[in-house]
């Protein structure tokens, strides 16, 4: 018999999904329409190579868009390093050029060029207001350009990268607002499955006791087919009748629970055992414990805003705040819902699914009902939407909040000796990094000396576009002076630690410094092009607040090809 109506044709992934496809498998529509809707200024000086190449891994998974600010015209130098340059940009606007050429990787991106020198668009005071994120390549001039874009971006809590790209070293430091909250961190996923098997609902008990019910005369088939989850809470509730009520408690109990799960699988079966019996043995450790809140979100709840948020407040502390109150009333975090795969007969597995998300459901709603009376209470409009409680209730497990910490700026002071105090607070941290031959912290301190060095020639022009000068710039003089500097810098960080070997840091120090000194400031294309990749990973984990993002200072070694992270 023919079909009265035509049925709906099958729609099929978008464009933008084709061509997308990958990485919204990893940060989703959402976090593709954040990074869409972001705009991203650079701040280029020197080479100005990794800034180009950050550039360059924005554009193509789809940024929305991107300024250049950048004084320089191309010169014969940039051709060599800058693969966004060609012989028809001499004389041109460097940062008009590149525009240009990275305009044509995506065409769905939108990028602005300013020729003008950063120092003297400081003094607008609105030049930042626009953007989403900030860039800042090295070597930037400390005291003109660096700390005031730094207490710009700390003011407005817009996220700042300060970027290194030195020979065979490269470096760099992300400042973000005083408190960054993530609620989507992508744990591993075994980690995020809440089985509340110490803590069963009604429901789910009666589900239980239903399917195990005659579990020693069930056939071989069925007995083969209960899922895992009922096996333990079958198993927990005789237990429990043999210990006051009690689960097990320690490694000791557990272990002698696992033997009486072991002993309930049938061995005498076509199969000679029963996969549903082994992963309800191999779950017992992982899965009998009781419920707990994570340090990150302990963290949180910590906070005063989280505690009393106000009518202002983001929409993060007043979803934190009601979770907050479900977990003082219930000792539990909201169900997330989700199930392990498992072997189960469908029916039952679909069922028990059934039953967690009905759960999960009810919890969302009782935080959903908190939030809508806080809402009426403070009087905030419009109402936090319900998919992005949902998401906060999901992952409250696994939430983080990063503590954001302003760039590190090298200090004239330190180089003359005085009195090093805006470091101390990390002083015993830095001392223990430079004691171990391993890290890379003597590179990092060797990068804080030349910038300072290039604040003190910052009569000079880039020694990158001006031959002559570089041997100048980069003379035995200057070696000297990033020696003395970083001397002075580790006998100040000697004063916090009696045990600190000086001389075996200095050491350390000498090869690190002779290789800035041989590179002549110029950049490396692949060292800048491998950095430019890993500081866009991290932008893009800042502009799509998914991830955790690195806290505060990356450094990577090209000789070695080691990568380290430190928070200074």
């Amino acid at each position: 018999m023919a079909l009265r109506t035509t049925p709906p044709p099958l729609q099929g992934p978008t464009a933008k999904e084709k061509k997308y496809d990958r990485q919204l498998r990893l940060w989703a529509a959402s976090g593709q329409q954040a990074l869409e809707d972001a705009h991203v200024v650079l701040l280029n000086h020197g080479a100005g190579v990794v800034g180009i190449e950050t550039l360059k891994n924005l554009v193509l998974p789809g940024v929305g868009t991107f300024t250049i600010i950048d004084e320089n015209i191309v010169s014969e130098e940039d051709l060599g390093v800058n693969f966004f340059l060609t012989e028809k940009s001499l004389g041109k606007s460097r940062a008009e050029e590149c525009c240009r050429y990275l305009e044509e990787l995506n065409p769905e991106v939108k990028g602005y060029a300013i020729q003008a020198q950063i120092e003297t668009l400081m003094f607008e005071p609105d030049l930042f207001d626009q953007y989403t994120l900030i860039l800042v390549a090295s070597p930037a001039q400390i005291s003109r350009t660096l700390k005031k874009v730094s207490d710009f971006a700390s003011q407005h809590e817009i996220p700042l990268f300060y970027i290194h790209s030195v020979g065979f070293y490269s470096q760099f430091s992300l400042q973000l607002p005083a408190q960054f909250p993530i609620v989507d961190t992508h744990p591993d996923s075994a980690s995020i499955q809440d089985l509340r098997l110490l803590n069963p609902w009604p429901d789910l008990s009666e589900f239980m006791r239903m399917k195990t019910r005659k579990l020693e005369t069930l056939n071989d088939h069925d007995h083969g087919h209960i899922p895992y989850l009922l096996i333990l809470l079958h198993y927990l509730d005789t237990w429990k009748a043999s210990h006051d009520g009690k689960p097990p408690e320690n490694y000791k109990e557990k272990t002698s629970f696992r033997d009486i799960v072991r002993g309930g699988a049938r061995s005498d079966n076509a199969e000679g055992g029963e996969e549903n019996f082994d992963e309800a043995v191999a779950a017992v450790l992982k899965s009998l414990n009781p419920p707990s809140i994570s340090s990150g979100l302990r963290e949180v709840f910590d906070v005063d805003e989280c505690k009393s948020p106000k009518m202002d407040s983001a929409n993060f502390w007043i979803i934190a705040h009601a979770i907050r109150n479900f977990h003082a009333s219930y000792g539990v975090l909201p169900l997330p819902g989700s199930l392990p795969d498992m072997k189960a007969q469908s029916a039952d597995y679909i069922q028990l699914q059934n039953i967690y998300k009905a759960k999960a459901r009810k919890d969302l709603t009782a935080v959903t009902d908190q939030i809508r009376s806080l809402e009426k209470q403070l009087g905030r409009q419009p109402a936090i939407e319900q998919k992005e409680i949902e998401a906060f209730c999901k992952g409250a497990a696994f939430v983080k909040l990063v503590q954001g910490r302003p760039i590190r700026l090298a200090e004239r002071r330190l180089a003359e000796g005085s009195n090093s105090g805006d470091w101390s607070d990390r002083g015993k941290y830095m001392i223990q990094k430079l004691q171990d031959d391993e890290s890379l912290m003597p590179i990092c301190l060797a990068l804080l000396a030349y910038d300072y060095n290039l604040e003190h020639h910052r009569n000079l022009p880039s020694p990158i576009n001006n031959h002559p000068l570089l041997e100048k710039c980069f003379s035995e003089d200057f070696t000297r002076s990033i020696t003395q500097y970083t001397s002075h810098f580790l006998e100040q960080l000697q004063t916090t630690s009696r045990d600190f070997d000086i001389e075996a840091a200095k050491q350390r120090l000498q090869p690190v410094i002779a290789e800035l000194a041989r590179s002549g400031g110029a950049e490396l294309h692949n060292i800048s092009a491998l950095t430019g990749g890993m500081v866009a990973q991290e932008v893009i984990k800042v502009i799509t607040k998914q991830y955790i993002p690195i806290n505060n200072t990356c450094v990577f070694d090209g000789i070695t090809s080691k990568s380290e992270v430190f928070r200074l």
